[in-house]
C-alpha cells in the first residue's frame, strides 16, 4: 500500500507520516498501548516498598536516663525484632515538659517513620498545665498502642532525718519547715505530685525544676536537694543500692517490687497518681501502616522476655488494649488532670 513523506514547512526535522497505514499496524499499536496501560496500573502496589523499609524513629519526648527512655528503648528493640528485624531508633527530644518533642511529631511527616513514645504526664497534663502546648493531644494523634503503668516514688538521700513517710509528714508539717523538691521540670508529673501533697497533706514543700529526671536525681544523690519524686524504673537501680531511701509510693496499691514500701494514700487517703506510657503515631498516617504498627506493639508486649525486662523495672504492663480503649484512657485523664491542675493553681507560660 502506498505511503507518502511530508516535510513540515514549520521545521527543518524529517517527519515520516502516513497517509493510509496498514489495520494490522493499527492493531499492533492498539494492543502495545493496552499492554503498557495495565503494566503501569498492577506495577506501583507491586512494587510499593513494604513498611518499614528504613530506619523508624521513636521520639522520647524526655531526657535520657528516665522512665520514658529506659521504656522506649527496650519496647523499641523488640519492635524491630518484630518488624523483620527493622531498625528502631530513639531519639530524645526533651524540654517544655515533653511539649517539645511531640510537637515534632505532631507537625512532622505522616508516613510512620517518626513515632511518640511518652507518658501521660507531657500527653494529658500538658494541655491543662501549658496556655498553649503546641499540640492537640486527641487530633494530632493516632493511638498505637499503651505500654504500661509506672508508679512514682518519693525518695530522699540517705542523709534525711525521716526514716519513713510518717516521720516525714511529721517534719514537713513543723512551723518554719522549708524542704525543696527535685522534679524532671514545670509542668511534670513529678512537679504535681509534690503539689498535690502539698495540697492534701497541708505541706509546703518547695519545688526546683529540672531539665529531665536524671539530673534531679543527680542532685539529690549528692546531697545538693533532699527530696525527688521520681518513676520507679529511673530510681529503682539507686534504690537497691541504698543511695536513695524510697519513703512511699504514688499509685493506689503498693508496688510489687517495692512491697514494704508504702504507698502516700495509706497516710493521705485520696491521693493518687500513676505514669502511664503510650505509644502514638502523628494523625494522617496510613491506615495499613498504622495497622502494623499496632499489631507490631501487641506481638511486641506478648514477648516473654519484653515482660521480663520490663517488670524488673517496675513498669506494670498494660493488659491487651485496643486503639478505643486507649482513647478513652487518654480522655479520661484529660479531664482528671485538667481539674487537679486547676485546683492546685499551677500553670506554665
Amino acid at each position: 500500500m502506498e505511503t507518502r513523506q511530508h516535510e513540515p514547512v514549520s521545521s527543518g526535522l524529517r517527519v515520516r507520516c502516513f497517509t493510509k497505514a496498514p489495520k494490522t499496524r493499527f492493531r499492533a499499536f492498539a494492543l502495545l498501548a493496552f499492554t503498557a496501560a495495565a503494566t503501569l496500573v498492577h506495577a506501583g502496589p507491586a512494587n510499593a516498598e513494604p513498611y518499614p523499609s528504613r530506619p523508624v524513629t521513636l521520639i522520647v519526648p524526655q531526657a535520657a536516663g528516665g522512665t520514658n527512655d529506659i521504656v522506649g528503648r527496650l519496647v523499641g528493640q523488640k519492635l524491630g525484632e518484630v518488624m523483620n528485624n527493622a531498625s528502631v531508633v530513639v531519639d530524645n527530644r526533651p524540654g517544655a515538659g515533653g511539649n517539645i518533642g511531640t510537637q515534632l511529631v505532631a507537625k512532622g511527616p505522616k508516613d510512620g517513620y517518626t513515632l511518640l513514645m511518652t507518658i501521660s504526664s507531657s500527653q494529658a497534663i500538658n494541655p491543662a498545665l501549658y496556655r498553649n502546648p503546641g499540640f492537640d493531644p486527641v487530633k494530632d494523634f493516632k493511638p498505637v498502642g499503651l505500654i504500661g503503668a509506672v508508679p512514682n516514688v518519693l525518695l530522699v538521700n540517705p542523709s534525711f532525718p525521716a526514716k519513713d513517710f510518717n516521720e516525714f509528714l511529721k517534719l514537713a508539717r513543723q512551723k518554719g519547715a522549708n524542704y525543696q523538691y527535685a522534679s524532671a521540670g514545670n509542668g511534670t508529673l513529678n512537679h504535681l505530685l509534690g503539689e498535690m501533697l502539698n495540697s492534701m497533706a497541708g505541706i509546703s514543700l518547695q519545688h526546683v525544676p529540672y531539665k529531665g529526671v536524671a539530673p534531679a536525681l543527680n542532685d539529690v544523690l549528692g546531697g545538693q536537694l533532699p527530696i525527688v519524686f521520681a518513676s520507679l524504673p529511673s530510681a529503682l537501680a539507686h534504690i537497691k543500692a541504698g543511695k536513695l531511701r524510697a519513703l512511699a509510693v504514688s499509685g493506689d496499691r503498693r508496688s510489687p517490687v517495692l512491697p514494704d514500701v508504702p504507698t502516700i494514700a495509706e497516710a493521705v487517703p485520696g491521693y493518687n497518681g500513676t505514669l502511664w506510657i503510650g505509644l502514638f503515631a502523628p494523625a494522617g498516617v496510613p491506615a495499613d501502616v498504622l495497622a502494623t504498627l499496632q499489631e507490631a506493639t501487641r506481638k511486641a508486649l506478648a514477648a516473654k522476655d519484653l515482660r521480663d525486662k520490663l517488670d524488673q523495672q517496675g513498669v506494670e504492663i498494660a493488659p491487651p488494649t485496643s486503639p478505643e480503649q486507649f482513647s478513652k484512657l487518654l480522655q479520661d485523664d484529660l479531664a482528671k488532670w485538667a481539674r487537679i491542675v486547676k485546683a492546685s493553681g499551677a500553670a506554665v507560660d
